[in-house]
């Protein structure tokens, strides 16, 4: 099992980016307030991250937190070589993304629609060049995502909390997510949950999941020193 079945939200998936691409839209820039109150923002209460691929799955959320923030990450994974030959393989040097706000897409639907509905973006915004998605100011953007140093994934998300974490645990991503852009690519980057470390605020866990895209070449043969493959993903935050 991939995720949900994309030919019967298509539609609905297509009319909600048109909503929220629109000149009259909410101003995104914003940022929101979560919960039940004005502007008729979701209950994060009601979502719970999702942990399986169907044949694996990450541990739950540790018990005392809460649900912050669930974003759309697009971005690369970057990667260097050594070589531009087949006996060279790609080594991973950290990540970089913006952090889209998901809460549109929940906001005026049940918990199970929504997700399933934000569940089918990472492998449609793979295709999107991050530039326009910025320029078009769809989506409010939360904060960014970059590695502070080789082994340490950070997350900025201003008001909202600042984590340094490390790998904690990670399943393969499903059957069925995209490989790259436009269908084509190596594979999509593996699901992951993330631990914090000394400099974390407010945050304690995050989880990347629906990953797309992201996953380095088999070798670095034709490559430059520099690799950046684009992904997207659902990043979860709890504090």
């Amino acid at each position: 099992m991939g995720g949900p079945k994309m030919s019967s939200l298509l539609p609905l998936l297509f009319l909600y980016l048109a909503f929220f691409s629109s000149a009259d839209a909410t101003p995104t820039q914003r940022r929101p307030t979560y919960g039940s109150g004005p502007g008729g923002r979701p209950d994060l209460k009601a979502y719970c991250v999702p942990l399986s691929n169907s044949t694996a799955s990450l541990s739950p959320p540790s018990k005392n937190l809460k649900l912050k923030a669930i974003t759309l990450g697009r971005g690369t994974q970057n990667y260097t070589c050594a070589t531009s030959t087949a006996a060279s393989a790609p080594v991973s040097n950290g990540a970089i993304a913006t952090l889209f706000d998901a809460s549109p897409f929940l906001a005026f639907l049940p918990p199970r629609q929504g997700l399933e509905i934000i569940a089918l973006l990472p492998n449609y915004l793979v295709s999107f060049p991050l530039a326009s998605l910025v320029d078009s100011k769809s989506l409010p953007i939360l904060g960014h995502h970059y590695f502070s140093d080789a082994t340490t994934p950070t997350f900025d998300l201003a008001d909202l909390g600042f984590f340094k974490g490390g790998k904690k645990e990670g399943i393969a991503a499903p059957k069925g997510s995209s490989p790259g852009p436009n269908g084509k690519g190596d594979g999509a980057v593996d699901w992951l949950l993330l631990a914090r470390k000394d400099g974390s605020r407010g945050i304690e866990e995050v989880y990347r999941v629906w990953t797309a895209g992201g996953k380095a070449p088999r070798t670095c043969e034709g490559l430059g020193k520099n690799v950046l493959v684009e992904y997207a993903t659902q990043y979860w935050f709890y504090g």
